[in-house]
């Protein structure tokens, strides 16, 4: 007994014990939160994809899908600038506030660049695939009150993640999860439509902005303005970033852009339903992102040091990975029943999705990793390898099918994964000791 307490003492008094219980409480505080977001998040989209038609969630997935496009150029590497420059002047009130108002500043222009492309696409394929012209431009205007508050989101949120006060962020979270199910749940039994779907993601996002700000203003200056000093430094890694971000627009969500052209509205809306099991996956990126990400940023630029946080992290995603991919396998019947009858007979591609997700889930840390240090691969490079990633399928799968569309996802995951791990690491070993 006496040696037992000796043990208990000695780990108490080791110098590293104090940041492991950190650590440990800020895991499962943000592990916890994450799961009730995502599971708030899984049965809203459940409920969508069980009350709208067929042909409505195919609509859904396509005004996603496109929102999607348009977050990326909108954002165009200023999250990435932003959380780069914060995290050098983190600790002073002003400045950071200086770094949160140029990038908010920055926000507003990209918007209005990424509005006035996409929002023609959107129309164009709403009515590719049968939609009216009424319902093609109430889904478009749907849009845009979510589209500029999850804009808002990205910078804001780095405010908060760089001091690692993670409850409230968790909290407002939670709280948006909440009003969206409430708000789906009592409109979807009523109106039945894509874009009252779409409008009724949005409307949350805004409330949970002026909340975010809220947590963000006792850790800044909320009087300082734009710095063109600060800008001009954001802008030189959004240069390097936004032709990369251009290519992403278009395949970065490949499989609905072929399949709606292809393929059919079913289609769509199979491969939109399906891919709510891999959003499940967002759990993990939102905890890593918000716990190890600004960590990994903040750490001495030392090999060993960044070495050692790189195998942990992607040591953790694998591990993830392998026990979703079985979980899915032993209760893939199960899973499907709660899509609903439209949905019975995709066990194979329901794995496949999810496996895609799984692989992505990796590429999208390993590029974390590495643009919370600044390290931006050649957009030339990358450019060449995704599109031998998108292209080279072609010549071997029918992309009219969902299977096929799922072959060609699987593939051009593979080539980012490969991609952006072989960058970090390189970056990592090229070091000076």
């Amino acid at each position: 007994m006496i040696k037992k307490n000796n043990l208990v003492t000695q780990f108490k008094q080791h110098p590293k014990y104090g940041a492991v219980l950190n650590l440990g409480k800020m895991i499962s505080i943000t592990g916890g939160a994450q799961i009730i977001v995502q599971a708030l998040g899984f049965a809203s989209g459940i409920l969508i994809i069980r009350l709208l038609p067929v042909e409505e969630y195919g609509l859904y997935t396509l005004a996603n899908t496109l929102m999607g496009a348009m977050m990326v150029l909108g954002d165009g590497g200023l999250s990435t600038g932003v959380m780069s420059q914060g995290a050098k002047v983190w600790q002073n009130k002003e400045k950071l506030g200086a770094v949160l108002a140029t990038g908010l500043d920055l926000r507003r222009k990209f918007a209005i660049v990424s509005l006035t492309i996409f929002i023609p696409i959107l129309i164009y394929l709403l009515i590719h695939n049968n939609a009216s012209w009424l319902t093609s431009i109430l889904i478009s205007i749907s849009l845009i009150p979510g589209f500029y508050a999850a804009l808002s989101d990205c910078l804001i949120e780095m405010v908060p993640k760089l001091h690692q006060d993670i409850i409230p962020l968790q909290k407002n979270q939670i709280s948006v999860g909440i009003f969206r199910l409430i708000i789906i749940g009592l409109t979807m039994f009523i109106f039945p439509w894509a874009f009252i779907a779409v409008l009724a993601n949005g409307i949350p996002r805004i409330f949970g902005n002026i909340k975010l700000q809220k947590i963000a203003d006792k850790f800044i200056d909320k009087t300082t303005k734009p710095d063109p000093v600060i800008q001009k430094e954001i802008i030189k890694i959004v240069q390097r970033i936004l032709p990369g971000s251009i290519y992403f627009c278009l395949s970065g969500q490949i499989t609905i852009w072929v399949i709606s052209i292809f393929g059919t509205t079913v289609g769509v809306a199979q491969l939109g339903a399906l891919g709510r099991f891999a959003m499940l996956l967002n759990i993990f990126t939102v905890l890593i992102n918000t716990l190890i990400i600004p960590r990994f940023a903040r750490l001495e630029l030392r090999k060993k040091v960044l070495l050692k946080a790189s195998f942990y992290t992607i040591s953790i995603v694998v591990t993830i990975s392998v026990l979703l991919l079985l979980f899915v396998s032993i209760f893939s019947n199960q899973l499907l029943l709660i899509l609903g009858n439209s949905y019975k007979d995709l066990k194979n591609e329901m794995l496949l999705s999810v496996l895609i997700g799984c692989i992505n889930l990796g590429s999208t840390i390993f590029s974390y990793l590495s643009l919370s240090r600044g390290w931006v691969i050649n957009p030339i490079l990358m450019i060449i390898f995704n599109l031998f990633g998108s292209i080279f399928p072609f010549f071997f799968v029918d992309v009219s099918t969902l299977n096929g569309v799922l072959m060609l996802s699987l593939f051009s995951a593979l080539c980012g994964f490969l991609l952006n791990g072989s960058y970090i690491f390189f970056k990592i070993l090229r070091l000076v000791k």
